[in-house]
């Protein structure tokens, strides 16, 4: 049974960081591409970052770029988006999904249950 559960979440001031992590179980970890989708209050689902099996490719959207890291843990089986300089437009229910690919969000089945970002001073 495939099993996401992201965690890192919370309340932060504009200009703030946090660092979300995924743990996935349930399959093959090393094996797929894996992506953070996000979605605001009253908008669709946003791709925001990206990274290949190995970890030797990373991509992210625009709106993002610069400020955000994906990586992962292939050993640990762990997925983690660092993100800095937080601004009030990142407040969104983050998810971590399994596949994906440069600005396609994954099936919504592929998804865990998602940790919230609230950025506000």
């Amino acid at each position: 049974q495939v099993q996401l559960v992201e965690s890192g979440g919370g309340l932060v001031q504009p200009g703030g960081s946090l660092r979300l992590s995924c743990a996935a179980s349930g399959f093959s970890f090393s094996s797929y591409y894996m992506s953070w989708v996000r979605q605001a209050p009253g908008k669709g689902p946003e791709w925001v970052s990206g990274i290949n099996n190995v970890g030797t490719a990373t991509t992210s959207a625009n709106s993002v770029k610069g400020r955000f890291t994906i990586s992962r843990d292939n050993a640990k089986n762990t997925l983690y988006l660092q993100m800095n300089s937080l601004k009030p437009e990142d407040t969104a229910l983050y998810y971590c999904a399994r596949g994906g690919a440069p600005s396609i969000v994954p099936a919504r089945g592929s998804w865990g249950r998602g940790t919230q970002v609230t950025v506000s001073s």
